[in-house]
């Protein structure tokens, strides 16, 4: 089991957290990532909350409540009352006396958590923290000084691509990505949750590989079970899950619902074009603001378009629980708490869990990679779509994953998700001959073109099973990379 000091996983952002320790400089730590991915565990666990002061903004209060909040953490580093600060230069001042009095071989620890809720509107917090780093902490020999967020595109734009005082001022940064599948088995295990890989997947697809979502698993439920404990019951925990997750991330959160609902609908995604037209939303820097704020948060990604230029390129709605409330819990109007084990046979159920596996394995490359033997080669990644051209008689095709490989091989992939063995007959023999004719023909391609299926659990053999170069299962897509 790949766990590191009691976590599992997460074993790179730790090896970088040790050579910042071990460093005779100055550190500025940025830690950001999607909400509830576990940020703040990740701190509080590495450090064991041996911290010389820590701060944590609150959601929406003004600069005095968060100025109060400052004065009483100053309390518990210094054993004694303080004055509240009447702003936050006074603040920053009042921190680096504190610091400067302790022992100058000590490593001083100082962590500001939820740092976008500090910079209220007009709080001044931003330019005062710049000058405190600038004028006092970047020179102090022994300070480690960690900064983490779940507003990504506040601290992206703010900290890790400042412009201003912290210009190429930070000395690490971190960005925390979900649970991989291997990671996500290995944390359940730990929590005593024996389930089969199978069920795995499919909390993985409504759950995503989120720490806390994952933590609300109860292991003496079945995973059907579960799903209608977290999502169906009466006052379920995750049930209103989204529109918090939205309104403490985004200002105007309407307008990044609308452009995500309006990607939910698209399996493959929409161009920006067509993200404006669907939400109304002109095609403006608002809009680009938006799907970058989207796309640094991990809720949105660009999907290359095989031959397209970048500008070309398709958004894709990624984060699972976003999708997964968009077609199950947006109306829950005449759902009963036992929905999700009531409809397991439902076609809408097995619509959404083909859909969603494919999402699973774009979030899964370098496993796919390995499978087929080519994590050394240089690939890049796109999907594929032509409608059709009547007049050079070529029927329109969709290609799910396209690997192009710097070896001028390309490996054209179809994901079936099944809870069987998946059977190639003669129609999807057909389908699959047809797809690899078109994109030669349309693509002008005269690379080698390879089959890969990618299935839960592998093919029948069958007479025309035998045209696939290559497979990847379910089990491959655990594999630790």
């Amino acid at each position: 089991m790949e766990i590191t000091d009691g976590l599992i996983g997460r074993k790179t952002e730790c090896e970088k957290l040790n050579r910042c320790m071990k460093s005779a400089q100055s550190q500025l730590i940025i830690v950001y990532g999607r909400r509830r991915v576990g940020k703040t565990f990740l701190i509080h666990r590495f450090f064991k909350d041996r911290f010389t002061f820590q701060l944590t903004g609150a959601y929406e209060q003004p600069r005095l409540v968060q100025l109060r909040n400052f004065a009483y953490e100053l309390k518990q580093t210094t054993g004694q009352k303080q004055r509240v600060p009447s702003d936050w230069v006074d603040a920053f001042q009042m921190l680096r006396d504190v610091l400067s009095t302790l022992p100058e071989g000590q490593k001083k620890v100082v962590f500001f958590d939820e740092m976008p809720w500090l910079d209220t509107q007009r709080s001044g917090f931003l330019p005062a923290f710049e000058w405190f780093w600038n004028s006092w902490g970047a020179s102090q020999r022994n300070l480690i000084l960690v900064v983490c967020g779940s507003a990504t595109s506040w601290m992206v734009e703010h900290i890790t691509e400042n412009k201003g005082g912290l210009f190429s001022r930070q000395t690490c940064r971190i960005f925390l990505k979900p649970f991989s599948l291997h990671e996500t088995e290995q944390y359940l295990i730990s929590r005593g949750i024996d389930w089969d890989r199978y069920h795995i997947a499919e909390a993985y697809m409504i759950l995503g590989g989120i720490p806390y979502y994952l933590s609300l698993l109860r292991p003496e439920l079945s995973f059907p079970d579960n799903i209608d404990s977290l999502f169906f019951d009466q006052n379920a925990e995750l049930w209103d899950e989204f529109e918090h997750l939205y309104r403490t991330l985004f200002k105007n959160s309407e307008l990044y619902i609308s452009v995500v609902e309006a990607l939910s609908k698209k399996r493959g995604g929409i161009t920006r074009t067509e993200i404006g037209r669907n939400t109304s939303i002109p095609l403006n820097g608002n809009l680009s603001k938006v799907l970058k704020d989207l796309e640094l948060s991990g809720f949105v990604r660009q999907n290359p378009f095989y031959g397209k230029k970048k500008n070309e390129s398709r958004y894709q709605l990624c984060d699972y629980y976003s999708l997964f409330y968009f077609r199950f819990l947006k109306d829950r109007s005449g759902k009963d708490q036992h929905f999700w084990r009531n409809t397991l046979d439902h076609p809408s159920h097995h619509a959404w869990s083909g859909l969603t596996f494919e999402l699973l394995c774009m979030d899964h490359i370098a496993q796919i990679k390995q499978k087929l033997g080519i994590s050394g080669v240089l690939t890049e990644v796109s999907s594929w779509y032509f409608k059709g051209d009547e007049d050079k008689n070529l029927p329109g095709a969709q290609i799910d994953l396209i690997l192009e490989r710097r070896d001028r091989v390309i490996n054209i992939c179809e994901i079936k998700y099944s809870v069987n063995p998946y059977l190639i007959d003669k129609e999807a023999d057909l389908s699959l001959r047809n797809k690899a004719e078109v994109f030669r023909r349309s693509t002008h391609c005269n690379k080698t073109l390879q089959l890969t299926m990618i299935t839960t659990f592998g093919l029948q053999q069958s007479r025309y099973s035998q045209m696939i170069t290559s497979q990847v299962t379910l089990d491959d897509l655990f594999h630790a990379v």
